[in-house]
């Protein structure tokens, strides 16, 4: 039997490789999706799909989290009886409550887009991403129970099929709707994800059809929700505080183009340019910001269970160890990309979308979202010390200040302002959540490293800005400039690395 740390570690590595191969292939979507449709078409992608992670929150019930804790306990007893009613009862709960939700969303979508899109174009494309929160809920109970059983490869593979999918779908759909106009070929790259989650959902039914429980004799759905009542119990005390803090952000989600789109209308922009600088900073600048993520994500989902483990067995030191190996790791990359992202902006969102002026909110963005490196592992942190609570305030927090930064800088300054009011609020959830864990367990921090990290940051931003003044000087191609320009200042950054011996682990910490 695998040891603990290496079922975390493995589990990481299924889920990063699997992460980056699905980051390059949505990229590649992403891209022909945005030179195809152009910012307007991107804009009305980004109105039309707030309405269903809405759905999905609330029909999830944030039981994706609570199955893999209950599947994970139930597996260690041998409890497979236990396992099969988390099953049973998790999937009743979710198909019921998303068949109904998703029934009624179809059948007031006219009401719904009245009140949600600031450019009714959307309809068709929010109508056709509607029918997936069934089929993502159901998946989402399947993915916590393999979670559970330590078979992230599962959920890996899963993944990446369902992103292939969709880049086929989206390129057959949008390239056949097109010319019909463009609010019908934004319904079909919506459409594209339906059928994509559609396969990843039969994957994960035909994997545990192989491999899942054997059902006992007599075993049968009545019995198994006759006798849920405690199950239903344990899977709503933990589920119920994560499902606050996805209502909130799904809430705040589903009227952020709204909310956009008004202030800059309140700052003179017509409907139709404020539709296209929404999907400038919406489909443009986010993708490549949350690019170098998905290593930081990955790790976070295997550190819930890995900071739960060490703190039920109240082993401060490997729970402080795995917390630094997530800071540590979201450093070393968030470094680099944050300054990729900030020096090559405009050449960046020139080269992928063919939309230059997208540079400057990249440029704008780029510094403070570096901090996001760092926020998806504090927030699993908090999410395995049992702080839900912490998590839901502080992300209703940092929304109240964003709804408002976004209408006071976005009426005044337009476009830029809103970058600017996104950022601040992604630096204040980082420091909130940083607080919270201080408050409770203490942080401790190697001040060292990150002095090393700044100072190789540094001398990458120097010698990748000398590299492109060069290859300027010398008439080079974009494209040639930039991936020239960007890998010798990578390898700087790399060999100052090692000149500071910032990969080291040090066993002294500072507490901050």
């Amino acid at each position: 039997m695998p040891q603990p740390s290496q079922t975390f570690m493995r589990g990481t590595l299924f889920l990063s490789v699997a992460a980056f191969i699905n980051r390059i292939l949505g990229f590649i979507s992403g891209m022909f999706v945005a030179r195809v449709l152009g910012a307007d078409g991107i804009g009305l992608l980004m109105m039309a799909h707030p309405l269903v992670p809405l759905v999905i929150t609330v029909t999830e019930l944030g039981l994706p989290v609570a199955i893999s804790k209950l599947v994970a306990e139930a597996d260690a007893y041998g409890d497979r009886t236990k396992v099969r009613r988390i099953l049973h009862v998790s999937l009743f709960i979710t198909g019921f409550l998303s068949i109904t939700l998703t029934t009624l969303s179809l059948l007031g979508s006219k009401w719904i887009a009245s009140i949600l899109l600031s450019d009714q174009r959307a309809y068709y494309a929010m109508l056709a991403i509607t029918p997936i929160a069934p089929i993502v809920a159901v998946s989402a109970v399947l993915k916590g129970y393999y979670r559970g059983k330590q078979r992230m490869h599962t959920i890996a593979a899963s993944d990446v099929l369902e992103n292939t999918v969709q880049i086929a779908c989206v390129l057959a759909l949008v390239h056949v709707l097109l010319p019909y106009g463009v609010h019908y070929a934004a319904a079909g790259a919506m459409a594209a994800s339906v059928v994509s989650e559609i396969s990843s959902l039969l994957f994960l039914l035909a994997s545990y059809k192989m491999r899942g429980e054997v059902k006992q004799p007599g075993e049968t759905w009545v019995a198994h929700l006759r006798n849920g009542k405690s199950t239903l119990v344990e899977l709503l005390r933990i589920g119920l505080p994560t499902t606050g803090n996805g209502v909130v952000h799904s809430l705040y989600g589903a009227f952020q183009p709204l909310l956009i789109t008004t202030s800059l209308t309140a700052a003179g922009i017509g409907t139709a340019l404020a539709t296209k600088q929404f999907g400038m900073i919406a489909g443009y600048a986010f993708p490549l910001l949350f690019m170098p993520s998905f290593i930081t994500q990955s790790l976070s989902t295997a550190l819930i269970p890995a900071i739960s483990e060490a703190a039920a067995n109240k082993n401060s030191l490997l729970m402080h160890t795995r917390m630094e190996q997530a800071m540590r790791l979201g450093l070393l990359i968030g470094a680099p990309a944050t300054v990729i992202l900030y020096v090559w902006s405009t050449p960046l969102t020139t080269l992928i979308y063919n939309a230059p002026e997208a540079g400057l909110l990249l440029k704008i963005l780029a510094p403070m979202f570096f901090l996001h490196y760092f926020d998806a592992p504090l927030h699993a942190i908090l999410l395995g010390l049992g702080r839900a609570n912490a998590t839901l305030w502080n992300y209703v927090i940092t929304t109240v200040f964003k709804i408002a930064a976004i209408y006071v800088l976005g009426s005044h300054f337009g476009i830029v302002g809103i970058a600017f009011a996104l950022g601040l609020s992604i630096v204040l959830i980082t420091m909130l959540n940083f607080y919270s864990i201080s408050g409770s367990i203490g942080f401790y921090m190697d001040i060292r490293i990150y002095a090393r990290v700044t100072f190789s940051m540094i001398i990458m931003m120097f010698c990748g800005l000398l590299a492109m003044r060069y290859l300027d000087g010398l008439d080079v191609r974009m494209l040639w400039n930039v991936l020239g320009s960007v890998g010798f200042s990578l390898l700087a950054y790399f060999a100052a690395l090692s000149l500071t011996k910032a990969w080291e682990r040090r066993s002294r910490r500072i507490y901050s």
